[in-house]
């Protein structure tokens, strides 16, 4: 997918015209500019293009009709809804206009009737102090971003567009009025016919409103610059531009590749292999990262990561024995090194066994405790829509089960794609926030009652597969926690204390990226996206987001990863709140093992599959920890061990 900002080619707005000497205060004379006069003269826009007229480009106004009497008097156009814009003010840096569906009683010279293919459209020439807001708070806002190049000067500067919902007195649903405005905002931006001025920009507003959207009854478009620029932002590749392209080799690459591989070993040959690079180059790289103490050789030419607490790891042909008293109750299962050192950093007591084995799966398992329960804890070796990850971590998860017969509670912890809602802040995931696999409530109310409940799904080309707990007293907690948010939040400390631990043990960084790093993109067809605002957040503190809990279904499959527009019209569809990387072989190995109790924590690190972009990963995966811990606590001490 392309992250593309929208680039307008646009000169700068000419000054307004200055006024005529003979035009007076009452307005006789022929009106020039700025609309002062009386007659056909063209208003002003409040970003300073003139020329009203050319906005609706129809028929110029006709005259006003006189009376016997040669007194000039307002027409009385018949009872039907016109569209009306009105300036609402205009600052140095910002311009306000109304756009609104009302009943005209008259028509004076200060206004300008559209004609022809524009008929219907009326604008106002002088403008009208006040905000539309000031009377009724909008429904619902959308804000994006563009970047303006003036022919003058070449700078680029970029400017906030905001746009403000009022509905009709009778459409009251929310998430219907939220999919009119995204609908109505996509169709604006709309990469085939962009409007790249000022002008073409109201216009089509107004257009868009003539002809549909009857449910929308006004908005109010705020134009604001914020900041010059000497150039435009770089364009990412899109997805189909970079998913047949080798990535580059680079330390960081290598690393986070024998990482994913962890617990097995990996060979350089099978590096250079996979993503067409030299071998020898990979070896260079690879004697790198041993000098920084971060990988080590293992046996047959292959590589493993060291892990911080490496010297304390048991490394072990078979699992010992374990006490009964000490035999694990719940089972946590990671896919990436991260989330496993992530939910380590919540045990204590901890020891780790490493099964390596040259044939078949290596296994890591990390036995701890959690207030009054004994957890076990381990990393898919590799995962993945093919195959051979899917049956590595169908075996994987099979393995932990039967080794560790005494479980009955399994958690999927990690990272996973938010589903962003674009207008309503109570309802957007957003990075930093935590998804807990649950129904989908208010589906299940209004929904066909033949169909089951789930908290997972998983989509392989037209077939899609649901999961659902048995027992679901883990989601029941889970509900609590979020039921309580406001007032008790027992993660905040969980947090903050394992990334102290995890800072004084290793170089990765846990802690929580620059807020600004979290950008927001919509698809707006054509493999094109635009930048839009976040809803405003309700729980800032310090200008930080507060990590927020969200209970919903989660979803996976290859083709909503490939894809911005099916995953968007899956996720609305099936109520999904985030997406991830596939865990159908993780659960149907649950299942089949006969565990009734499941639930998946995941911590938001993108708005794809959570595995995107490093930038946001270790603090979502310690996020999730810390969450699962809260849920952990609130549980039954176990009865039998």
């Amino acid at each position: 997918m392309s992250e593309r900002r929208s680039h307008i080619q646009m000169a700068p707005p000419p000054p307004p015209p200055k006024p005529n000497k003979s035009q007076t205060a009452n307005g006789n004379g022929n009106g020039n500019g700025t609309g002062i006069g009386t007659g056909t003269g063209n208003g002003t826009l409040p970003n300073g293009n003139k020329n009203y007229n050319k906005i609706v480009a129809g028929q110029d106004q006709e005259p006003l009709a006189q009376n016997s009497s040669g007194v000039r008097r307002s027409q009385s156009p018949p009872r039907t809804e016109q569209v009306v814009m009105t300036p609402r003010g205009k600052t140095a840096n910002s311009t306000v206009i109304l756009i609104e569906r009302k009943l005209v009683d008259e028509i004076n010279d200060r206004v300008h009737v559209a004609g022809g293919d524009h008929t219907g459209i009326i604008i106002n020439k002088d403008t009208v102090a006040g905000q539309k807001s000031a009377s009724k708070a909008a429904a619902l806002s959308l804000e994006f971003r563009v970047f303006l190049v003036s022919a003058n000067t070449g700078k680029h500067s970029q400017e906030s567009r905001t746009l403000r919902f009022w509905f009709r007195d009778w459409l009251t649903n929310e998430e219907k009025q939220a999919h009119i405005a995204q609908d109505f905002f996509k169709e604006l931006v709309s990469p085939q016919d962009f409007p790249r001025d000022y002008v073409g920009f109201i216009k089509k507003i107004m257009k868009l409103l003539q002809h549909g959207y009857t449910e929308i009854q006004s908005i109010e478009i705020e134009l604001r610059i914020l900041e010059e620029t000497s150039a435009p932002p770089s364009r990412p590749l899109s997805l189909e531009e970079s998913q047949f392209e080798s990535p580059p080799l680079t330390q960081e690459k290598v690393l986070e590749l024998i990482e994913q591989a962890y617990p097995n070993p990996v060979s350089p040959e099978d590096l250079a292999k996979d993503y067409g690079w030299s071998e020898q180059d990979v070896l260079l790289v690879i004697k790198s990262l041993q000098e920084r103490g971060l990988i080590k050789s293992m046996e047959y030419n292959a590589y493993t990561r060291i892990h911080h607490e490496d010297k304390e790891i048991k490394v072990v042909k078979q699992m010992p024995t374990i006490a009964s008293n000490k035999q694990p109750t719940i089972a946590i299962i990671t896919a990436q090194y991260c989330e496993k050192l992530a939910v380590d950093a919540m045990l204590e007591n901890k020891e780790t066994f490493v099964r390596y084995t040259t044939v078949g799966e290596s296994n890591v398992y990390t036995l701890g405790n959690i207030g009054a329960h004994r957890i076990v804890s381990t990393k898919l070796p590799s995962v993945g829509s093919n195959r051979e990850a899917m049956t590595a971590t169908g075996n994987t998860t099979t393995r932990l089960l039967g080794t560790f017969q005494k479980v009955d509670f399994v958690f999927i912890v990690g990272v996973a794609g938010g589903v962003p809602h674009y207008t309503d802040y109570k309802k957007h995931v957003r990075l930093g926030d935590v998804v807990i696999s649950y129904v989908d409530k208010q589906r299940a109310l209004i929904s066909n009652s033949k169909e089951k409940p789930y908290v997972y799904l998983y989509k392989s080309g037209e077939d899609v597969k649901t999961y659902f707990p048995v027992n679901d007293s883990l989601q029941q907690i889970a509900e609590s926690l979020q039921a309580n948010m406001q007032v008790k939040r027992p993660w905040e400390d969980y947090l903050n204390q394992a990334q102290q631990a995890l800072a004084q043990k290793t170089d990765a960084d846990f802690n929580r990226p620059d807020a600004r790093t979290d950008k927001l993109f919509m698809n707006i067809g054509n493999n094109e996206v635009i930048e839009v605002a976040h809803p405003i957040a309700a729980d800032e503190v310090d200008g930080v987001n507060r990590l927020r809990l969200h209970l919903g279904p989660i979803g996976s499959g290859r083709d909503l990863v490939r894809s911005d527009e099916l995953r968007t019209q899956f996720a609305r569809k099936y109520g999904l709140l985030a997406t991830d990387v596939e865990m159908s072989s993780v659960l149907d190995s649950i299942i089949g093992n006969c565990r009734e109790s499941f639930i998946l924590v995941k911590g938001i690190a993108d708005y794809k599959d959570g595995t995107s972009t490093r930038k946001w990963q270790n603090f979502a995966a310690i996020s999730a920890a810390s969450v699962v811990k809260s849920v952990i606590c609130g549980m039954d001490a176990p009865t039998n061990v």
